[in-house]
């Protein structure tokens, strides 16, 4: 493979869509029974959004591992999806924003009817 500086990377980068792309892991930890998880936001410069996708998807596998922490258990990080993916425009003061909804809980059972 060709080696590539860094000023015709830069140059192919400008030309090339920025999304964010948020991947969602699973931690799992051998011998324990986890409901954890992890979710990254990667900086991702694709063609267009199925592009993007992919890489996503590629860039999350990559990160997956395995590893034995200090009390000698296995621990994965498995990549579940990437959950979402929007494309940004990067320039000084850029907007990078979520809107999320609360999920409204019903009144507890215990609470007067009143």
């Amino acid at each position: 493979m060709p080696e590539i500086n860094n000023t015709t990377y830069l140059k192919s980068l400008k030309s090339m869509n920025a999304f964010t792309a948020q991947i969602i892991y699973r931690i799992e930890c051998e011998g324990m029974p986890t409901d954890q998880y992890e979710e990254q936001w990667r900086l991702v410069y694709a063609d267009n959004e199925e592009h993007a996708l992919s890489i996503a998807r590629d860039a999350g596998k990559n990160e997956e591992s395995t590893f034995i922490d200090r009390q000698g258990r296995t621990m994965c990080w498995r990549m579940i999806a990437v959950k979402d993916l929007q494309p940004i425009e990067l320039k000084n003061g850029g907007l990078l924003s979520m809107v999320r909804e609360a999920e409204i809980l019903p009144a507890p059972l215990w609470a007067s009817a009143g």
